[in-house]
């Protein structure tokens, strides 16, 4: 008995220590407002991805759009059936305006991801900075909009 409970503590101790699996962190779905478009969320590491969505400038504006953005989560909310994830973010994003438009974007993202089914509905908004438009002076825009990812 005096060599049973060690033994069980440390077997107890190694079982608590040991990592839990990673969740899936591939997920793809639809992104809703200003872009409008597929969305891609490729996770890099526990706190990091990239985020990819192809589609249209809006709803009312059918001109191709396509960005690519470095997501960083610095805080995660931690509820019993939800994680609420709030992301920051940047990256670049092309579009159509009558010739090919080049943006800086910085995102501001807040996600529900559901605990127990591979699901997340997220709302962004971010600040894009047109460098490069035909034509035009530099500047600034808001985007916004909600969206749901699957995820794999």
């Amino acid at each position: 008995m005096r060599k049973l409970l060690p033994a069980t503590l440390v077997l107890g101790i190694v079982i608590a220590a040991r990592p839990t699996p990673a969740r899936a962190d591939f997920g793809i779905g639809l992104f809703l407002g200003e872009p409008t478009g597929l969305d891609m969320k490729v996770g890099l590491g526990p706190r990091t991805g990239l985020d990819i969505v192809l589609g249209f400038t809006s709803f009312r504006g059918r001109a191709g759009y396509g960005h690519l953005t470095y997501l960083v989560t610095p805080l995660v909310g931690q509820g019993n059936s939800v994680l609420v994830p709030l992301r920051l973010g940047v990256g670049a994003a092309v579009y159509d305006a009558g010739d090919i438009a080049v943006a800086f974007r910085a995102p501001f993202e807040v996600g529900l991801r559901l605990r127990r089914t591979p699901l997340e509905f997220y709302g962004e908004i971010a600040l894009l900075l047109t460098l490069v438009s035909p034509g035009e002076d530099p500047f600034a825009d808001v985007q916004a909009g909600v969206g749901f990812r699957v995820f794999f």
